[in-house]
């Protein structure tokens, strides 16, 4: 982590704890809610609603959160931020142009899986299809229908200067998740909630909320933005990718009743490391002191609790909705494998396709820097083993299959 920061975190700490900081959450949602309604060019939302009164709920956990350094407290306020606005943003657009609703959205491919599976890889490929398209990560910070190109460049300018403080703070962020404007990825983005909050600070209280909660609502959400993106392009097949649909595949099959599921598989004892290390970087961005144990056990119990949620869908998904992935299967011989993963998704294997397939492979260097054991998170392999029960015989698979 960059010596940057703790001058950064005493600078800031001052306006961390002012009449507007963590001890005043109340008062930051208000601010939030003024300031989402005129980014938007929308009316204010109603304090009462459910989405706002969750949204209150959250704000009130990280304020609440252990260890929250200045820089984490103005790093979570930003993101809250900027979703609360796109949220509010969709909802206008949808009110004032009902024909939004006719966007025909059903039929995405949806990426999911432990985060270290190649779900990144496998999403570029098969958004690099013909016909088919990702969810941009500029358009994620900032769904709206079609603009000038010149309000888009702009935007796009935004969030690569954001992305190069990001990278200043932390430059290891680099070799863990590279990410660009321009290029496709999560929908964690969009979501108000989710355990992807638990990589910022851990809450305890947050985590156990989030675990029951109805998701529905996310899934609805996710379509009204798909469509808002939609409308007045090119039409394309959605290729969807986040490593929490896993808990909620039945929600996201209500919502898009013709998803075709990629799940891809890899042993968890080979991944983990490599989940935690990604944690800390985050934690030590936003926390003042960071407990590697306590983010081992954290992303045991979140990644075997998405497996396990996944699992229990599984008897009630249809084999034309679930194509099972196991990683080596994919790595190994991927100029054969990847037209086959084609196929099997419905997708058409072109010469353009064959011959971007190195490039869409290739890994940036720095990537390769990223490698950490699981024992520095106090955790061992049989452990680890045990945690998921009789998953490693899905990653072990030499092929691909169906449900």
């Amino acid at each position: 982590m960059t010596t940057l920061l703790p001058f950064l975190n005493a600078c800031g700490a001052p306006f961390m704890h002012g009449r507007r900081g963590i001890g005043h959450p109340e008062a930051v949602v208000a601010q939030m809610l003024d300031r989402a309604a005129r980014d938007a060019a929308a009316p204010r939302p109603d304090p009462d609603s459910e989405v706002v009164r969750d949204f209150s709920y959250l704000v009130g956990q990280f304020a609440g959160a252990e260890n929250l350094s200045a820089i984490g407290w103005a790093s979570v306020r930003t993101d809250l931020q900027n979703r609360l606005t796109n949220w509010l943003r969709v909802q206008r657009l949808h009110a004032e142009h009902p024909e939004l609703a006719a966007e025909d959205v059903s039929d995405p491919v949806v990426v999911v899986g432990l985060p270290r599976t190649a779900t990144t890889l496998v999403h570029n490929l098969l958004a690099a299809a013909e016909g088919h398209r990702g969810t941009l990560f500029w358009e994620l910070l900032h769904p709206d229908l079609p603009l000038p190109a010149k309000e888009t460049k702009k935007i796009i300018a935004g969030v690569e200067s954001g992305q190069k403080v990001i990278n200043l703070l932390a430059p290891q962020m680099l070799d863990i998740h590279p990410q660009s404007a321009v290029k496709a990825d999560e929908t964690a983005f969009l979501f108000f909630h989710g355990p992807q909050h638990q990589a910022r600070a851990l809450m305890p209280e947050y985590e156990k909320w989030e675990n029951d909660r109805d998701t529905r609502g996310d899934y609805v959400y996710l379509k009204q933005v798909l469509q808002v993106l939609q409308h007045g392009r090119e039409k394309r097949r959605w290729v969807l990718k986040n490593p929490i649909h896993l808990a909620s595949l039945p929600e996201l099959l209500e919502t898009f009743p013709n998803a075709t599921i990629v799940w891809m598989h890899r042993g968890p004892a080979t991944v983990m490391g490599s989940i935690c290390s990604l944690v800390e970087t985050s934690h030590r961005l936003h926390l003042k002191r960071v407990d590697r144990h306590e983010i081992g056990r954290m992303c045991l119990d979140m990644l075997t609790r998405l497996v396990e949620r996944g699992r229990a869908a599984r008897p009630g998904i249809t084999p034309q909705h679930l194509v099972d992935i196991p990683y080596d299967w994919l790595t190994a011989s991927p100029h054969t494998a990847v037209p086959e993963l084609y196929d099997l998704i419905g997708a058409k294997w072109t010469n353009r396709d064959a011959a971007g397939l190195d490039a869409i492979l290739a890994r940036p260097s720095r990537a390769r820097k990223h490698d950490y054991a699981a024992q520095h998170y106090g955790l061992d392999e049989m452990e680890i083993d045990r945690a998921f029960g009789n998953y490693g015989s899905l990653a072990i698979a030499t092929l691909p299959r169906r449900n």
